[in-house]
Formats: C-alpha cells, structure tokens, sequence
C-alpha cells in the first residue's frame, strides 16, 4: 500500500451532488427518459464493470488487450517519444500497463476518471509498477473541459488514450464534440489512440451486453442505486429490468431500464410517470465500420494516421492526430 505521504497529487473535480441531481432530472423530464451512462462508475460499479471484463460473452476487453499487446512494437514506433499520456477514463489500469511499458520515454500519466476509488486504485498500482513516471491524477469527468496538471519534465508532446470504445458510447454529435475537445487537450504535435469496436455478427454484439450470468443487468441497475443514494430517488430497483438489443439502421447497441409495470418515482419534489413496459435509455454502444470512423474524425477536424485491427476485424485501436 503506498504511503499517503507519496500519493501522487489529486486534483478533484468529481462531480458534486447537484451535477447529478441536475442530470437525473433533465433525463427524467426527457421523452424518451433517459439516464447519463457516466454515473454508471460509483465503487460498485466499477467492481461490476471490472467482472464483465473477465466474462466470457465480452470479447471487448479480451481482443484489445491482445490486439494491443500485438500491436505495441508498432504503437511505440509511431508514437513520438517523451509523451504526457493522458487517458480518459482509466479504469483498472489492465491497458495503460502494456501503454507505459511499451512507449518511449513516456514522462507522466495523467488518468481522468469520475469514479475516485477506481482511480486512486490504479494509480498506486501503476505508480509502484512505473516509479519514473509523474503520475498525475484528475478525478472528474472528461466530457467537460479538463486543465491538465503540468509534469515536472517537459514533455515531448501529448498522447490521448482513449481505450475500451468507450467513444462509442456517444451518441455521434456528443462524439465529435469529445474528439474536438480531445484535439484541443492534445494539441497541434499531439496523437490520440483510441479503441474501436467494429461492426460483426449480431449475435456476437448482443451477447456481449447481455450475459448468461447476468452481471451486466446487476451493472445496469446499480445506476438506480446509485440516484437513490447520492441524490434522493427513490427507485424501485426490483421494478425495472435490463434490456440491450443491437439497432442496424443506427449500427449501435441500444441498452435500456425497462418499468415492469406503472410505477411512480420521486426526486427533488418532483414525480415522474413510468409506464408498464416503459423502456428508459441508459447507454448507447456504437460500432464502427472504417468509413463511417474516419468520418466521425474527420468532422472533429482529426484524421486517421494508423490503424491496428484485431483477427477477423473484431476491433481495431486507430492513431489520430489533428488535420
């Protein structure tokens, strides 16, 4: 266990209480409703998250850390050296090991994540395993503009990592609005590396969201949880169930909370309506094809400068830098 007295600098811009309550009851007023996937990552969460990781319907994490473990060689040769590595959302740290370990000289770590405990658990994992390395960490939610924290050594330039396909759980304006903020953080010599999943069999893309074992519903409805301890809802937990189901026409897995029957929830004096059957909108998971990818990048002024795609294209990690 690290000491407290070498705990790298935290700088704290989690979201407050009335960030959330605000959210919550802007999805609520919403037709359809809707919920912010964001506030997915309480402790709880991010323990579930990191079991649907290991299950075996979810290829994601899997194939990428292959793909990136494979690809590293590559990666570093066409990443410039001396690099502040910044990563939106870090997780468990499980890939930014194979980054660090892989790059050139990477002078600092600066992981944004919204949930503090995952955060500060993988920033002592990675601070003991890469002791050159500043580790500066961000709590916060990098959706928003975020002031990066400046390392002691100057950097060669900035690398954005942004794995997990997280990007796809943008609706497509919120994703450009991100890559267009992650060109500014990254600046005019900087790179981004960003994973990707693909578009495959439908099967295989449903089953990753809705696994035998049920871990991904336990995820989904501990976002009800979460409101009803942080900001007062009151949620029925047992009164709603998971539903993802993958949409061509919009080459996304649509992920909803469904009402099992009419029901009425309260928050901040307001009550809002659920009907039996009501299907409320929680997560979006877009998949890519490689046109409609460089598409997206390019309308956020970015271009598309390598590619690295997993056997039979079942995911891909892109290098981008601006236009």
């Amino acid at each position: 266990m690290m000491d407290t007295a070498t705990m790298p600098p935290l700088t704290d811009l989690h979201p407050t209480p009335d960030d959330i309550l605000g959210d919550t009851v802007e999805g609520l007023s919403s037709t359809p409703k809707r919920l912010s996937s964001k506030y997915f990552y309480d402790a709880r969460g991010s323990q579930l998250f990191e079991q649907i990781t290991r299950l075996p319907e979810y290829y994601l994490t899997r194939v990428e850390l292959a793909l990136l473990e494979a690809s590293m060689p590559a990666i570093a040769a066409a990443v410039n050296g001396c690099p502040h590595v910044v990563e939106y959302g870090s997780g468990s740290g499980r890939k930014t090991r194979l980054l660090l370990a892989g790059l050139v000289d990477p002078v600092a770590y600066t992981p944004i994540e919204i949930s503090r405990t995952a955060l500060l658990a993988s920033v002592e994992r990675l601070g003991e395993e890469f002791p050159d390395i500043e580790m500066l960490p961000v709590c916060a939610d990098f959706t928003q503009p975020v002031p990066l924290p400046r390392p002691e050594r100057d950097a060669g330039h900035t690398l954005v990592f942004f794995p997990g396909s997280t990007l796809g759980n943008f609706t497509a304006d919120a994703a450009e609005r991100l890559l267009r903020s992650m060109r500014t953080t990254m600046g005019p010599q900087g790179q981004a590396l960003i994973g990707i999943d693909l578009v495959k069999d439908v099967a295989a893309m449903e089953a990753a969201y809705n696994d035998a074992a049920g871990v991904t519903a336990a995820f989904t409805l501990n976002l009800l949880a979460r409101l009803n301890r942080d900001v007062g809802t009151d949620f029925d937990i047992g009164g709603f169930t998971h539903l993802a189901r993958y949409v061509s026409e919009r080459e996304r897995i649509e992920t909803f909370l469904v009402s099992r029957r009419e029901q009425n929830v309260h928050v901040d004096g307001r009550v809002f309506r659920f009907g039996a059957g009501e299907a409320m909108q929680v997560e979006y998971s877009h998949k890519y094809t490689e046109a409609s990818f460089q598409m997206l990048a390019s309308r956020a002024g970015l271009r598309v400068v390598e590619r690295w795609n997993a056997p039979g294209d079942a995911f891909g990690l892109r290098l981008l830098q601006p236009a």
